[in-house]
């Protein structure tokens, strides 16, 4: 219960918005002993040969953006080069990589044309992450690009990802090489998201990661189709990008920002590495339902606003914030 929307939006936000603390703190520890036990796989049983340095926390855990519940930690795991080439001028999702011979591991994943089959990869990571005692298995993610691999005593996984990591090429830029989900290859660069969030939330001051944990959170409600979570993420930084200065109180950015979400979300949306494209991959209908229901809040959350602002009404501001956030949200009193 809270007797202002402020005190409501604390309350909120630290129990059922933001990662518990504590978790967080046993997250960071599991994920940095799997990375010791991964880093043990070095070359061993024929194994390949890996690159420490091209190692990777990406994700929406590494960038802050996660609201609860924590599920998944994603990981990049770097595979030295031990001989292998790839085509540069391949597209940036189906890029081929002839396997080195140096290395016995990727000898044995080779295609009959000589290239690395980065499923055949995947398996390798998975028949050795099985034989680790405290996870109690793994599996291809359904989408062919990770091994997801679970702890036992906890309800959390980890993403696992094998990558190379480029030159730098005749643009100037240099990428990391992950499996594509169809056998082959596809270019990356995680860094570039991790400093442009970095970077707009410094600009407003620490305002956008909560901002952005927010938003996610009433995506999750399932009264419209799912924006995935990169693209509403995407989204929130651009309109961050785009505005000099933003409000101080967190549910006036939420309002802000629902209805940057409404006014954009028929349009392309560019990925932050600037690889992909448009990742705008939401159909008319699904795009219709998202408008609707962010103008739908919009609108109510200005009405809150007004309430709380104008009318000096906390309680009815509180009402409204719970019928667009939920019931979890505090009630008045």
């Amino acid at each position: 219960m809270a007797i202002s929307v402020d005190s409501a939006f604390n309350e909120f936000m630290r129990d059922y918005v933001n990662l518990d603390p504590d978790i967080v703190k046993s997250a960071r520890n599991s994920r940095d002993n799997l990375l010791d036990r991964i880093k043990a796989f070095d070359n061993k049983d024929n194994f390949f040969d890996l690159c420490e340095a091209f190692n990777f926390h990406f994700g929406s855990f590494s960038r802050k953006t996660k609201c609860r519940e924590l599920d998944d930690i994603d990981l990049m795991i770097g595979i030295a080069a031990s001989g292998a080439t790839y085509n540069s001028n391949n597209p940036w999702n189906d890029v081929k990589i002839t396997a080195g011979y140096i290395n016995p591991a990727q000898r044995s994943c080779r295609n009959t044309d000589g290239s690395l089959n980065s499923t055949q990869v995947l398996n390798r990571f998975k028949k050795e992450l099985e034989k680790l005692p405290e996870y109690q298995h793994s599996e291809l993610k359904k989408n062919g690009e990770a091994i997801t691999l679970y702890l036992k005593t906890k309800e959390l996984g980890f993403d696992i990802v094998p990558c190379f990591h480029t030159v730098t090429e005749s643009n100037g830029r240099a990428y990391y090489l992950i499996p594509n989900g169809q056998g082959a290859w596809k270019k990356t660069d995680p860094t570039i998201e991790q400093t442009r969030i970095s970077d707009v939330n410094k600009k407003h001051n620490g305002k956008v990661l909560d901002t952005i944990r927010l938003i996610k959170y009433w995506n999750k409600r399932g009264k419209m189709p799912t924006i995935a979570s990169y693209l509403i993420e995407t989204m929130v930084v651009d309109y961050f990008e785009k505005i000099d200065s933003t409000a101080d109180y967190i549910e006036q950015r939420f309002r802000n920002v629902l209805l940057y979400i409404r006014n954009n979300i028929f349009t392309i949306v560019i990925d932050s590495k600037g690889i992909e494209g448009n990742i705008n991959s939401l159909n008319t209908y699904e795009r219709q339902r998202i408008y609707d229901r962010a103008g739908i809040d919009y609108n109510k959350a200005t009405d809150a606003i007004y309430a709380e602002c104008n009318d000096k009404n906390q309680h009815k501001a509180i009402n409204i914030w719970r019928d667009i956030l939920g019931d979890d949200f505090p009630t008045y009193g």
